[in-house]
């Protein structure tokens, strides 16, 4: 097997795994993983536009968010308001309910982090994400990543 392909099924075996744990622990909250990105976003650096959401995930890259919001609305977690910027804009933020529910999402998301960090105790993690960083920047959802981190550092 090739160095790239194994990296590549690591890769993805990986991101299968962490999905379906992640979505375990957030059954319970009535939440996909994809809408609990959107939520913990629009926690971290909200309130955005849809644009500037679609810039921040790495669920819906390439794509328009707005379904995805849609439901969030619906169920009364995402709120739309004129953007004070730019009133030819929507703004979204998270209503109270949103709010109350990204902070459970945050515990959901610390029990997948916590069982990771046991996983690699003891291995060169810090070199790992930065080649895995160098190969994800290529495309569109590392991009988002970088973007998030980006404004975390700010």
């Amino acid at each position: 097997m090739k160095v790239a392909e194994e990296l590549r099924y690591l890769i993805l075996a990986i991101q299968r795994e962490g999905n379906r744990l992640l979505a375990a622990e957030l059954r319970p909250l009535g939440v996909t993983p994809s809408q609990a990105e959107v939520l913990r976003v629009l926690r971290d650096h909200g309130p955005l536009t849809l644009n500037a959401l679609g810039g921040l995930l790495v669920c819906e890259t390439g794509n328009s968010p707005s379904r995805l919001v849609e439901r969030l609305v619906t169920q009364g977690l995402v709120q739309r308001d004129t953007d004070p910027d730019d009133r030819r804009y929507l703004a979204l933020s998270l209503t109270a309910e949103g709010k109350a529910l990204s902070k459970r999402i945050v515990a959901a998301e610390e029990v997948l982090h916590n069982g990771i960090e046991q996983l690699v105790a003891g291995q060169p993690v810090d070199e790992t994400i930065t080649t895995l960083r160098a190969l994800a920047g290529a495309f569109p959802a590392g991009e988002a990543l970088a973007r998030r981190r980006a404004a975390e550092e700010d």
